[in-house]
């Protein structure tokens, strides 16, 4: 079999089952929303509206080693861009307010949306890269040389 279908666990990873998180350990979901530890379920992640804490307080995971990067901004960026838009335009059609009421309307929702979106996108990478245990790539040595 190939695919998702014949996928197999590799025996090297130590991941519980998606559907039995480890105990203490927040779902990726509820860790992105509320910002805790993916350790330990703390509300410790953010020391920020998007920064990461150090560490965890409670449990002290370091979130330093977590590459989370810029990944989620561009594209969340681009989503919400897409979706205000066609929400303000959709009013102007609608209602067509002065230009004012969409200045008033649309800059502090775009901002928070934005700030608000990098948040779950970021908490949910670093959460994600914790429970798969992830580390940066490396060679793998043959042991027959």
């Amino acid at each position: 079999m190939c695919g998702a279908a014949g996928a197999h666990r590799s025996p090297r990873t130590k991941l519980a089952p998606a559907e039995h998180p480890q105990k203490g350990q927040p779902p990726i979901w509820r860790a992105a929303l509320f910002g805790l530890c993916p350790e330990c379920g703390a509300p410790t992640l953010f020391d920020g509206p998007i920064k990461f804490s150090e560490r965890c307080d409670a449990c002290g995971l370091d979130y330093g080693r977590y590459n989370v990067g810029d990944g989620p901004a561009a594209f969340l960026t681009l989503i919400i861009g897409a979706l205000l838009i066609i929400c303000a335009l959709f009013l102007d059609f609608a209602v067509q307010p002065p230009l004012w009421v969409h200045i008033l309307l649309w800059v502090p929702l775009t901002a928070a949306a934005v700030v608000y979106g990098l948040r779950l996108g970021k908490g949910a990478l670093l959460a994600s890269e914790h429970q798969r245990q992830a580390t940066e790539g490396r060679a793998m040595k043959d042991d027959d040389d």
